[in-house]
């Protein structure tokens, strides 16, 4: 798990997928002020040295309307929940404010910079953790002491709780890693791919590029095809146009590992290619969970249909499920 944190890591200490991050998942009006062209990483500015290098990588600045303002963002990459993540940001906090202090960097009393603390989850299980600092402290305080009490709240991002309906446009380079981690099928990662490969083309990106290489082949591709073979490739252009050649014989092992319907969610129920055993009622109910986490929410129409088949349709739009690019093409 530390290679992933390495390879996420690396992801984020580009500027370009930072901003897009903050632009495509903080839901907030003072998002539109920030100026991300000044964005910049902590640790570049002199002040984060010698802090723990857990946050000063990914702790990040800019400038926020009118005045020059720090606009912290702390990234946790997580594959497991952790209690007390409340608290660490907490402690992440007063380090950051601590040592801005002690820079020289705040002029006058009540002039710390706003903190955005982030954590970024994509574990398998649901986050269970709490969001606030206050809900980790004894509840039951009468008010006089409960008015002391420490405050802080992390926004979380729990990757998969986002459909393709939640996620912002396809130009979001936050947005097409979510994509990634949450495919189903190799076409799925190829058309994502083709996109970055069209918005980084520039000279600028050659870095960014290359960070979601080391990341597709030291993360997503051995957990989406274990045990593949994974060619030298240093360019994006030359991932896509591998996996472009390598999506048929993919295809087939993604789903028979049973990563057609999630990742590690164990076997495909049955396998919908006629190994599907028990009533036809198990038959539909299988496929309907299949077609929810490729589509969402089934409309009335496709839930009628999926009531009212036989086996033999049932297993007809299995079959279709891995090339229909939409619901109505997988029930003809």
């Amino acid at each position: 798990m530390a290679e992933h944190d390495e390879s996420y890591k690396l992801l984020f200490s580009h500027r370009e997928l930072v901003a897009d991050l903050i632009r495509g998942f903080v839901q907030a009006d003072w998002v539109r002020e920030v100026d991300f062209t000044t964005l910049e990483r902590y640790a570049e500015s002199g002040v984060a040295r010698n802090l723990d290098e857990r946050i000063d990588d990914v702790v990040w600045r800019a400038r926020w309307g009118e005045r020059w303002l720090y606009v912290y963002l702390v990234l946790e990459f997580q594959s497991t929940v952790d209690p007390y993540m409340a608290l660490r940001m907490s402690v992440y906090a007063g380090l950051l404010y601590q040592r801005l202090i002690r820079a020289g960097e705040i002029t006058a009393p009540g002039s710390l910079p706003p903190l955005l603390p982030i954590v970024l989850y994509n574990g398998e299980k649901p986050w269970t953790a709490a969001e606030t600092l206050s809900a980790l402290i004894e509840p039951r305080l009468p008010p006089e002491l409960l008015r002391y009490q420490p405050e802080l709240r992390y926004l979380l991002l729990e990757e998969r709780r986002y459909g393709e309906i939640d996620l912002p446009a396809d130009e979001n380079l936050a947005g097409a890693l979510f994509r990634l981690e949450n495919s189903r099928l190799p076409e799925e990662v190829e058309r994502v791919l083709a996109t970055l490969v069209q918005l980084l083309a520039a000279d600028e990106y050659a870095s960014l590029r290359r960070a979601f290489v080391v990341w597709l082949k030291r993360v997503l591709l051995p957990a989406k095809a274990p045990g593949a073979e994974i060619p030298p490739i240093i360019e994006l252009q030359e991932m896509q146009a591998m996996l472009a050649e390598r999506v048929k014989t993919w295809t087939e092992q993604w789903k028979e590992e049973g990563k057609v319907e999630g990742r590690q969610e164990g076997r495909l129920e049955g396998r919908l290619e006629g190994r599907l055993e028990g009533r036809q009622e198990g038959e539909s109910a299988v496929l309907r969970r299949l077609l929810t986490r490729r589509f969402g929410p089934l409309p009335q129409w496709a839930e009628a249909r999926l009531r009212t088949a036989d086996e033999s349709q049932l297993q007809a739009w299995a079959d279709r499920i891995l090339d229909g690019a939409t619901l109505e093409e997988i029930f003809g």
